[in-house]
């Protein structure tokens, strides 16, 4: 196994991290799992309150074992639960009473996607509740996981002193969410950053489009898609730990492999201009041939460009169901949304954009496509839930 040192604390974190937001149905078949890749050296293993049994389970593991000490754990609080100061406490003794541990090694504030969930928190007084666990030893590093648009990612890595943060990045992904900007923009800053999504949900290895797969079958060097994905992100020096939810053995044991070789700098220019041909194969079969280049930006209503078309070309690539979901995420829960509803035609965008995207148009499409009659309710419900201030 390779390992990343963590810069702010000297860890030794394994490059492959274990994702526990998918355990298989039998506890012993995900406690051989565990085992095998604790044994394999992964070391880094990450759940989330809201992961439905997976931090019982994971304690359970760990501790009928003897191997809490031997990882380094990771756990996630959900903003939108925490309605009082209280409730910090109240959540976090319940994650550690989970885990049967006294201290969680990583600690995220989840799923953030706008810098006023953020602010919300730190007016419920969270910034003294982090400093008080940290000194108590019950949290060791403080960090976020971030599903948004650019700009905010920026917005939130610069408004605390973060200790690592978790994005989703892939070569399909390069130009969407944070994106290498982001990627780049924690790592000038010193944080380490950790990567969900590698294989976009398993898009980018499984069931690939016709034209995908043939580019990889084709490729001077034989490897599975899902070996190119991390060794693509490997290649990466601001790649801290990359996590994947293995779910069976053989997927396991396919990405240790991969994990043991993979190194900082490997990538040829022959390994470049493969998943550049794959990702202009995977844009081919897409509704809007948008790069993420972001000249159309900004735009002058406040629509997210191309977060809004990211969504879109998503009901092609995983589902309708998928991109709704993100959609709403992405541009919707937040303080001023960026949906593209709200572009009014004005074109300037289109005079900046070097694809000749007819972005209007598209944007008018994708309103079509995700705001139908019910979206403005369930936004505002959502944001009342989420604790998000209009």
């Amino acid at each position: 196994m390779n390992y990343r040192t963590n810069k702010v604390n000297g860890d030794e974190l394994s490059i492959l991290g274990f994702g526990c937001m998918r355990f298989p149905k039998d506890e012993l078949e995900t406690e051989k799992l565990i085992l095998y890749a604790i044994e394999n050296g992964v070391n880094y293993f990450d759940t989330a309150f809201v992961y439905k049994n997976s931090e019982v389970i994971l304690g359970r593991i760990l501790n009928r074992n003897d191997k809490r000490n031997d990882v380094k754990l990771a756990t996630k609080i959900p903003p939108y639960m925490v309605k009082k100061y209280g409730d910090l406490d109240k959540i976090f003794i319940q994650e550690l009473t989970r885990l049967q541990t006294d201290y969680v090694d990583y600690y995220f504030i989840h799923m953030l996607t706008d810098l006023s969930v953020w602010n919300r928190l730190v007016d419920l007084g969270i910034e003294k509740w982090l400093v008080e666990k940290k000194a108590a030893g019950q949290i060791r590093n403080v960090g976020f996981s971030y599903h948004g648009g650019r700009d905010e990612f920026v917005k939130i890595c610069d408004a605390y002193l973060w200790e690592f943060c978790m994005i989703q990045y892939n070569y399909l992904d390069e130009n969407n969410q944070a994106g290498r900007t982001g990627l780049q923009h924690a790592a000038n800053k010193g944080i380490p950053v950790m990567i969900m999504e590698p294989l976009r949900g398993g898009i980018l290895a499984n069931n690939l489009p016709k034209a995908v797969a043939k580019v990889f079958e084709d490729a001077y060097v034989k490897r599975t898609p899902a070996e190119w994905s991390f060794r693509w992100l490997w290649d990466q020096q601001e790649v801290t730990c990359v996590l994947s939810g293995m779910n069976s053995m053989e997927m396991l044991k396919e990405n240790i492999e991969i994990a043991k070789t993979a190194k900082t700098g490997d990538f040829t220019e022959s390994d470049f201009a493969v998943i550049e041909k794959a990702k202009k194969a995977f844009t081919e079969t897409i509704k809007v041939p948008c790069t993420g280049c972001n000249y159309c930006m900004p735009c002058p209503q406040g629509v997210d460009i191309p977060t809004c078309f990211s969504c879109y070309n998503n009901t092609v690539i995983e589902g309708k169901k998928a991109a709704i979901i993100k959609y709403v995420m992405q541009t919707s829960l937040k303080t001023k949304p960026q949906v593209a509803s709200l572009c009014n035609k004005c074109g300037q965008c289109e005079k900046r954009c070097p694809q000749k995207i007819q972005i209007r148009t598209e944007l008018q499409n994708t309103a079509k496509t995700f705001e139908k009659f019910y979206f403005k309710p369930v936004i505002y419900i959502a944001k009342k839930f989420m604790k998000i201030n209009s």
